[in-house]
């Protein structure tokens, strides 16, 4: 079978494309052949060697595909049946722990860029109904974590205001979901051949925010303020989302496309009574919840442009151009 493993060093160049021998099963796991999976920034940090994983490990924390086998005492699934992965393996219910969300896929423990893999049965969820196997494998990261910040913590409510940033997976699946539970949505976005596509989707207003550094100000100045804002740049772009955000508002810090590290006017926190939340996509029942919403409306994730499992690097390339608009996908 083919699959993708990450060399020791840094650099795409250590991605590579290797043969290996299908893996066997043991009671209570089975066995998927992956058709697609999707890009995230998590994904380019470890292809790039900036978050260290073992040598050989297979990156990529989203996977579609079906079920090959399974192994004796597995009742839950059937060879045949349509799955998607888990980004946290063994986070299944309740809250986030230290224990349930240590193994990481396509980190600390192997991803989804191969045709085959053995897996625990509760490690997967089943997919959307009549799902393409590149549309199912856009969720388990940027669609649940989207899913998660809005409805999960948000408990986002029709008539309520959100804030996307740009025009990453998270965000547009942010818009997506807002728009589904009859919210408001603002955006940004540094390129003017954006905007209509997010108007498109639905969005309110969109700002460039090269043109407008003070983007922040400018939303709380027309709106009163934003009841949702979903921090994706960290460094770059934390200063504005407080500066948006309502009084008692709620600023889900998601990314750190702009950089880990920075500062922040703490008195904007006190006297504007704000919620900061930090999260990380979800868990299975969380998962699974959003697949229930996905089967009861028309929806669809936006794809942007389609690779090949060895044209991994080609893909991370484009992602480091940052042109796209929704989801990058690899199709084997």
């Amino acid at each position: 079978m083919k699959c993708i493993q990450i060399k020791a060093g840094e650099g795409l160049d250590k991605i590579t494309l290797v043969e290996q021998e299908m893996p066997s099963l043991a009671a209570g796991e089975i066995r998927v052949r992956w058709h697609a999976t999707t890009l995230n920034y998590h994904d380019y940090l470890v292809a790039k060697g900036v978050l260290p994983v073992a040598e050989g490990r297979v990156p990529m924390s989203d996977g579609a595909g079906v079920v090959d086998a399974v192994g004796t005492d597995v009742t839950r699934w059937k060879k045949g049946d349509k799955v998607m992965s888990l980004f946290f393996p063994d986070w299944q219910h309740g809250a986030p722990t230290v224990a349930n969300t240590q193994r990481i896929s396509g980190e600390t423990t192997d991803g989804y860029a191969t045709e085959y893999s053995v897996l625990p049965a509760n490690a997967v969820t089943a997919m959307p109904d009549d799902y393409t196997y590149a549309a199912a494998a856009t969720l388990p990261c940027a669609g649940l974590t989207a899913w998660r910040a809005l409805i999960v913590e948000g408990q986002l409510k029709p008539g309520d205001s959100v804030l996307i940033e740009g025009t990453g997976g998270m965000s547009v699946f942010a818009l997506q979901f807002a728009r589904m539970a009859g919210a408001q949505v603002f955006a940004t976005t540094g390129s003017n051949e954006k905007i209509d596509q997010l108007k498109s989707l639905g969005a309110t207003e969109v700002i460039n925010y090269k043109e407008d550094p003070k983007w922040g100000k400018t939303l709380f100045q027309k709106t009163g303020g934003i009841d949702h804002v979903l921090d994706v740049g960290g460094n770059a772009t934390m200063r504005q989302s407080i500066e948006a955000a309502k009084v008692y508002g709620k600023i889900y810090s998601i990314g750190i496309l702009g950089g880990p590290k920075g500062e922040i006017l703490f008195p904007k926190l006190f006297f504007k009574h704000l919620h900061i939340i930090g999260l990380a996509v979800g868990s299975a029942a969380m998962q699974e919840d959003m697949v229930k919403a996905i089967n009861a409306n028309d929806f669809q994730p936006i794809l942007d442009k389609i690779f090949a499992l060895e044209e991994l690097p080609d893909a991370f390339r484009y992602q480091e151009e940052g042109k796209h608009f929704g989801k990058i996908v690899l199709d084997y």
